[in-house]
């Protein structure tokens, strides 16, 4: 029987690598987002909003998915209502494909916060020591991405289909309208920079700008995801997912100034978050798209300077350990400097940034 995948969150930065990897395998690929009007050719496009339990179930009429992975979420005002949100979301879609019976394997992604926190107390109190490995216990607090598993492991055990579970560090990938995504913000950033004449000063933290870190690419994250559907000993298995290579932002930062040609301004002694040096950004933006004639005009579709200061001005160095998924043979290594000059030649080539 031929796999029949649906991914969910389809136009998102995971979401969207997935998809291409799937169609280069030659799966069938139905992807899930309330607007599911930019999927590549070949893909079949599922219009959900899966917070309406009743028109999940009408979208997902007879689909019959082999594979379902999810990559999205929905962000809230507080955390309480991100474990009530979030949770509904799974659960409506977990509960819309079970009476074809037909899931044979089901991948969640979720991400570091599941080690670091939730937004409301990301980063504080007593954390788990670095690197982060799989086998250390969920904190004791709430957390959106504890609620999400909880309706997978519930969903697996009464259909009884595999489940894994995915944890990327800062996704570096493409997407417009992507709620968090560094890359793209950084891109814009560097731009603006250059044509205005603003220093790229690094926002965030001493504890960034010295400490060694990690990231994931979305190509990475999108071979993950189906390495663990096709490997026995990965069923019923959480994954950290990075890249393999390690880097301080004090070296990374001055690679990225060079891509965009500008002088890289190093960490002042102070957090300059983006969220303050990026915030009159929008006209600027506007005027820079209407000369360059770029696809996108409103920075507020391209830019999450919220998530990039959330990221970068952490008090603690943040690494994940891949041991696990190294030993049971996934072997791939992506250097993270390549994965964002990749990502900004393909928002060049889009007419993303000029």
């Amino acid at each position: 029987m031929r796999q029949k995948a649906l991914v969910v969150g389809a136009t998102g930065i995971v979401g969207s690598a997935l998809i291409q990897q799937l169609l280069q395998e030659g799966w069938e690929v139905h992807g899930l987002a309330r607007r599911p009007d930019a999927l590549p050719a070949g893909a079949h496009g599922v219009s959900a909003d899966l917070r309406d339990a009743q028109a999940t179930r009408e979208a997902l009429s007879g689909l019959a998915p082999t594979h379902v992975f999810i990559t999205t979420w929905s962000r809230q005002a507080n955390e309480a209502e991100n474990i009530r949100v979030n949770a509904a979301m799974v659960r409506h879609l977990l509960d819309a494909v079970q009476p074809a019976g037909t899931v044979q394997h089901v991948a969640l992604v979720t991400g570091l916060k599941h080690y670091l926190g939730p937004f409301e107390a990301y980063a504080q109190g007593n954390l788990p020591q670095t690197p982060f490995r799989e086998e250390q216990p969920r904190l004791p607090v709430d957390n959106f991405y504890y609620a999400q598993e909880d309706e997978v492991f519930a969903a697996a055990a009464r259909d009884g289909f595999h489940w894994s579970v995915h944890r990327p560090h800062t996704v570096i990938g493409a997407a417009v309208g992507n709620a968090m995504n560094m890359g793209t913000t950084l891109a814009v950033h560097a731009t603006l920079c250059r044509h205005t004449g603003r220093p790229f000063q690094f926002p965030g933290s001493r504890a960034q700008w010295e400490g060694v870190t990690d990231m994931t690419d979305a190509g990475v994250l999108a071979r993950h995801l189906l390495w663990a559907t096709r490997t026995p000993a990965a069923a019923n298995q959480a994954f950290n997912v990075v890249n393999g290579d390690v880097f301080r932002w004090r070296w990374m930062w001055g690679r990225i100034a060079a891509w965009f040609d500008i002088e890289a301004v190093p960490f002042s002694g102070e957090v300059q978050p983006l969220a303050v040096q990026m915030a009159n950004d929008a006209a600027p933006w506007s005027a820079l798209a209407a000369t360059h004639g770029l696809a996108e005009p409103d920075i507020h579709r391209l830019i999450s300077p919220w998530h990039t200061d959330a990221d970068l001005g952490r008090p603690l160095e943040v690494i994940t350990d891949m041991s696990k998924s190294r030993r049971m043979g996934f072997l791939d290594y992506q250097p993270s400097d390549d994965a964002f000059f990749a990502l900004f030649a393909r928002l060049r080539a889009a007419r993303l940034i000029p």
